[in-house]
């Protein structure tokens, strides 16, 4: 039984990168199986994370990482909208609880997203560690539930 890639997101404000990138070195080898789609700075970290983690065994193994432009220039909005088109399967997102981002309201649109589309989402190293390590990763198939929201949208057309 061959394990389903998922496409894991993985997002960090600047204070938070650090803390995201050691955690990208710890899982790195889980990470390698899965396509990663990082935004802006966050993603050139995670690749050269990624690179400096391989074995010899794996040197040949290419990454499969999209870079989206940074969350500040769109990327929190390019990841959204990925969301929506259930493009991805999982959010890694290392947020900085104590500094107030000048993008604050594009960080809450994306979070909206991930938890309207039920998209798993890890908020800090914890519960990142919860999520890469769940047995549902290890799964050939796994669909979340998406609540049916057509109610929603019929009872504002008139």
């Amino acid at each position: 039984m061959e394990k389903k890639r998922l496409t894991v997101a993985l997002v960090a404000h600047d204070a938070m990168k650090r803390d995201l990138a050691e955690w990208v070195a710890w899982n790195w080898e889980k990470l390698l199986s899965h396509r990663l789609v990082c935004t802006g700075t966050t993603g050139r970290i995670v690749a050269e994370t990624l690179m400096s983690r391989r074995s010899k065994d794996t040197a040949n193994s290419r990454f499969d990482i999209t870079m989206l432009k940074s969350g500040p220039l769109g990327g929190d909005q390019q990841l959204g909208a990925m969301i929506a088109a259930g493009d991805i399967d999982m959010l890694i997102f290392f947020w900085d609880p104590m500094s107030a981002q000048p993008h604050d309201v594009d960080v809450k649109a994306l979070l909206r997203l991930a938890t309207l589309y039920n998209v798993p989402t890890a908020i800090n190293r914890s519960s990142a560690d919860f999520l890469i390590s769940s047995p549902l990763m290890a799964h050939e198939e796994y669909t979340p539930v998406i609540k049916d929201y057509t109610s929603y949208i019929e009872r504002n057309v008139k």
